[in-house]
C-alpha cells in the first residue's frame, strides 16, 4: 500500500445478503466497473445513524427493495482494502478500506418490486445466484468477505 494511504481511515460500511425463498443470493453488476463482475448490495453509514437502519436505507437507495424480513445481524465486522489502483480514487480519497456489518435478509416480495435504475444508479444488472457462487462472481479484492459471509450464511440456512 502507498505510505500516503495507510494513515487513512477505514469507512463504517454495512451489507446485505439478501436471500430469496429458495435461498438464493442477490447480486447485482456495478455501472463503474464493467466487467463481469457482481456484488452484494453494501454502502456507507451516515453520522449518528444505526447499523440496521444503513442497511435498511442502503437496500432501497440501491435496488428499490423494501419488502425484506431480517433473518439475523451476523457476528463481527468483515475488513477490506482497496487495492493501490483504487485508493485516492474511490470515496474522494478519503478512506484506505471498509469495515462492514452484514446482515442476513429474507427477501418476500415480487421480483417486479427490485429496480436497480434508481436515482443515483450504482448497478445496471441484477440476479438471483446460488450462494456458493459469490466467491466466483466478485471483485478480487474482495474475495475474502464473500468466502467469510458464504461459510457464516450457510450455517444459518442449513
Amino acid at each position: 500500500m502507498n505510505k500516503n494511504y495507510s494513515n487513512l481511515p477505514l469507512r463504517s460500511g454495512v451489507g446485505i445478503v439478501v436471500l430469496n425463498k429458495d435461498n438464493k443470493v442477490f447480486v447485482a453488476r456495478r455501472i463503474d466497473n464493467p466487467k463481469n463482475l457482481w456484488q452484494m448490495p453494501q454502502g456507507g453509514v451516515d453520522e449518528g445513524e444505526d447499523f440496521l437502519k444503513a442497511a435498511f436505507r442502503e437496500l432501497r437507495e440501491e435496488t428499490s427493495i423494501i419488502s425484506v424480513e431480517l433473518i439475523k445481524e451476523l457476528d463481527g465486522t468483515i475488513t477490506y482494502e482497496l487495492p493501490d489502483r483504487l485508493l485516492g480514487i474511490i470515496w474522494k480519497g478519503k478512506y484506505r478500506g471498509q469495515s462492514q456489518k452484514w446482515f442476513l435478509m429474507r427477501f418476500i416480495g415480487n421480483d417486479s418490486e427490485i429496480n436497480v435504475k434508481t436515482k443515483n444508479p450504482e448497478f445496471f444488472d441484477w440476479k438471483w445466484i446460488e450462494l456458493d457462487l459469490i466467491t466466483d462472481v466478485v471483485v478480487d479484492f474482495k474475495h475474502h468477505v464473500y468466502k467469510e459471509l458464504k461459510e457464516k450464511v450457510r450455517k444459518l440456512i442449513n
